[in-house]
């Protein structure tokens, strides 16, 4: 079932605190609060499909499978994209899915998180999408900032915002004790009252791809490897059996830790980013994912990808992970139980990144998006900084770099690295 559980950062986020005023011993607070929009689960489960287009508003996730790209509207569902023409990108239509941030996918099966559900949907025809099995309860413990349990019989869509002012004791020091000077989020009853919390979500795809996977960004909580599909909650591992593709099952579950955050399948191995380090997972076993090594770093948000020698992770400031370094770290992975730092590099606010061959892309946050000649994992060179645009996610093949960044999608062309040509730009809507 479609479970009711609310993360404040899934919804815009606005100054909680407009005005305050003070005549004799009284105060006012004016705030922004957001109340619920619901629908059953059955009419919930009955719009999950391809609907009409809509413009962008939020930018999330990232997947790529032939010439489509399916970019995660947070918290809502899932744009289709037609790329078959990278220069000119249609947006051409819209899954509805409340509760999604992450998806993967495998031939003509979509996998997506709603809530607590797992969906698969046939996209053999990605303009008529539709469900195929939802396997409930399949991250029940899925971890929010903050926990907002609404009606137990319907589903939340969307949220509205609502301003208010109110009256009070000026000692009382803030809305119901509440400073919203230190980002903090009030729950009361159906209504949450917000602070000035951010999102740390910026919050071309070739038909020469033979493989039946697609690409996913290395923010990524699921990953596809064999007839397996795998997602990273807070602390655990989940393994679906998806050898009957549209008919995805349960598996198993693997307890990793604490605070886990992105999923990068590489070969036979998985590497997962956490607050606190990268875990290496062998899975020639598909069904039972084997921890053969770790590397422990200061505790930070931690991307992270992979290729036959090194490891690339960034560790960011500025999130709910605490963290106090902005860095690029490079990893030798050569013996696998035991990876070693190679090199750091300094960065402004690092998030997602992508390498083909040699070129490796860096996402840092509003510096832009940086492209080094990494060849020599010693001695990056710099090739370019693409500023301007706030950068979350990049996914990097067939010479087509898609960036998603605070305002949109962009798309990249950088056969020739030392002239990166801006190919197209879908804006989020304003």
């Amino acid at each position: 079932m479609l479970k009711k559980i609310f993360n404040p950062v899934l919804v815009f986020m606005v100054a909680g605190l407009f005005m305050q005023g003070c005549i004799k011993d009284h105060c006012t607070q004016t705030y922004s609060y957001f109340v619920p929009v619901y629908k059953t689960s059955e009419e919930v489960r009955a719009n999950i499909k391809s609907n009409a287009p809509r413009e962008i508003e939020r930018t999330g996730k990232l997947y790529i499978r032939g010439n489509y790209i399916f970019l995660n509207e947070i918290d809502k569902g899932i744009h289709i994209i037609d790329n078959a023409i990278p220069t000119s990108p249609k947006n051409v239509a819209f899954i509805d899915i409340p509760g999604n941030m992450d998806m993967a996918v495998k031939g003509n099966t979509l996998y997506a998180d709603a809530y607590t559900d797992l969906i698969a949907l046939d996209i053999t025809d990605p303009l008529n999408a539709k469900t195929t099995k939802i396997v409930e309860n399949a991250f029940p413990f899925r971890h929010y900032y903050g926990t907002f349990y609404a009606d137990t019989s319907k589903v939340i869509v969307d949220w509205l915002k609502r301003d208010t002012t109110v009256n009070m004791d000026c000692g009382n020091g803030g809305f119901f004790g509440i400073d919203f000077n230190k980002s903090e989020v009030l729950m009361y009853n159906d209504v949450i009252a917000l602070s000035n919390y951010s999102n740390d979500a910026g919050s071309s795809s070739s038909s020469k791809s033979v493989s039946p996977f697609g690409a996913g960004g290395s923010m990524a909580r699921f990953a596809i490897a064999g007839n397996n599909l795998y997602s990273v909650t807070l602390s655990d591992l989940n393994v679906f059996g998806i050898s009957a593709p549209q008919n995805p099952s349960f598996i198993n579950k693997i307890n990793i830790g604490w605070n886990i955050e992105t999923l990068f399948p590489f070969r036979q191995k998985l590497f997962i980013g956490s607050t606190t380090g990268m875990y290496i997972y062998s899975i020639a076993n598909g069904n039972n994912p084997v921890k053969e090594g770790q590397f422990l770093h200061v505790q930070s948000c931690d991307p992270v990808i992979a290729d036959e020698k090194y490891a690339y992770v960034t560790l960011r400031t500025g999130t709910t992970c605490n963290g106090v370094n902005n860095r690029l770290e490079i990893l030798d992975i050569a013996n696998i139980n035991t990876p070693s730092l190679v090199k750091t590099y300094e960065m402004t606010n690092p998030h997602g990144l992508s390498k083909d061959g040699n070129m490796l892309f860096v996402c840092d946050g509003a510096n832009g998006l940086k492209v080094y000649n990494a060849a020599d994992v010693n001695n990056l060179e710099l090739i370019t900084t693409i500023e301007g645009i706030e950068t979350y996610d990049v996914i990097a093949m067939n010479n087509i770099a898609l960036v998603v960044t605070s305002d949109g999608l962009y798309q990249y062309l950088y056969a020739d690295p030392s002239n990166i040509q801006l190919l197209s730009k879908i804006k989020v809507k304003k």
